[in-house]
């Protein structure tokens, strides 16, 4: 079953849990300004978290290179063929530290908008190995 109730109800009508999501991306990607909506819905898995993404860009883009950007990208796994049916589910992600992209495509009601299905297992990929990863990468490219 599929509960889209996750923690206590603000005011506004979102979740506690979906008032964070919309918060944590503005604060991580340090933009305030960033529209940031989510639905947080409870299914019953072994593990992992799973979300649609929606991101809209500032100019056209190729699905081709969005594809070949991820691909190229340390820590993330493209799933993402729909002719047999591949693409991300939680149980993939289950005991990994990668993150699983799929269903990536144009969105058919917004220009330069992008739609992606991502997993990944919330208890080996969470705050604790982003930040490690983070300084990581800012360390290596002398950011820090």
């Amino acid at each position: 079953n599929a509960i889209p109730h996750c923690d206590v109800f603000e005011d506004n009508g979102y979740t506690k849990e979906e008032m964070k999501l919309v918060r944590e991306t503005q604060k991580i990607l340090d933009d305030r300004t960033i529209a940031v909506t989510a639905t947080a819905v409870r299914i019953p898995t072994a593990g992992g978290h799973s979300e649609a993404v929606n991101v809209e860009f500032e100019n056209d883009f190729e699905l081709s290179e969005i594809r070949q950007i991820l691909n190229a990208s340390e820590g993330i796994v493209v799933q993402d063929n729909i002719d047999v049916n591949t693409y991300p589910m939680p149980i993939y992600a289950n005991g990994k530290d990668d993150v699983f992209v799929g269903r990536i495509r144009r969105d058919g009601s917004q220009p330069n908008t992008l739609n992606m299905w991502i997993v990944s297992d919330n208890l080996r990929k969470g705050a604790a190995t982003n930040t490690i990863q983070i300084a990581e990468y800012l360390l290596k490219n002398k950011l820090l």
